[in-house]
């Protein structure tokens, strides 16, 4: 007698898959092959004079160096708030972890005026900066600090989970075995936490990439100096171009 095939609760693999390819259908490709469409519209000769322009090629490098820069940044101090929040007891713990998901809530057009506040010439951290010769608002240096603000709980949120279910009795034994602590973190705390950084950083670059309102009130957008490719994309649509 052959054996009764057993029904999950969930739905079957054809209509869960199904599904699953109608929402992303409808939700990225449909979208994204629309704009691919308006694109191939373009005569090749205007399309391709537009994206090679030096003002275009200017953008493309701000934003990606900017992006990554923020996002090597938030790898390292991601890695230890996180390493601060999952391994030690403080008074007001539960306030700083809130704090982490800050960039998630605030409006980036908020958080955008409030780093410009704080970091233009009469700001609170400006008026300091500025007679240094370190100049944030208004300068490509801006833009990686707004970057750095909203990428920030990408890598803090991923590594935690890591951490969570590595317990601290891991480093205990490491360090009753004759292991030093730099030992112990570079041979048997990063393998475990490498994969989570990297993708807190891939998060985190893919975020700063497109990111747009709370760069363009801190930027300056300057052309060539501190134009980020979404204001670009932006101005080309207001100009129908």
């Amino acid at each position: 007698m052959s054996q009764e095939k057993r029904r999950g609760v969930l739905p079957g693999f054809g209509l869960s898959l199904g599904f699953t390819l109608w929402y992303l259908g409808l939700i990225i490709l449909i979208p994204i092959g629309v704009l691919v469409l308006k694109a191939a519209a373009i005569p090749p000769e205007k399309f391709f004079s537009t994206i090679t322009s030096p003002r275009t090629l200017a953008a493309y490098r701000l934003s990606f160096f900017a992006a990554l820069a923020a996002a090597c940044i938030n790898a390292v101090f991601g890695l230890l708030i996180a390493w601060v929040l999952e391994r030690y007891d403080f008074a007001g713990k539960r306030i700083v972890d809130g704090l982490v998901d800050l960039p998630f809530a605030l409006p980036t057009a908020v958080a955008g005026i409030a780093l410009t506040t704080l970091y233009a010439g009469n700001g609170w951290i400006g008026s300091w900066l500025e007679p240094l010769g370190i100049h944030v608002a208004y300068a490509p240096l801006g833009i990686v600090v707004a970057l750095t603000f909203v990428g920030l709980p990408f890598v803090v949120r991923t590594v935690q989970p890591v951490l969570r279910d590595l317990p601290p009795a891991v480093e205990e034994a490491s360090a009753s075995l004759g292991a030093g602590r730099a030992q112990t973190f570079f041979r048997l705390l990063l393998p475990e936490l490498l994969p989570a950084t990297a993708t807190g950083f891939t998060l985190a670059f893919a975020r700063g990439l497109g990111e747009y309102g709370s760069v363009i009130f801190i930027a300056g957008n300057l052309p060539m100096v501190s134009e980020i490719v979404p204001l670009l994309i932006v101005i080309q649509l207001e100009q129908y171009n």
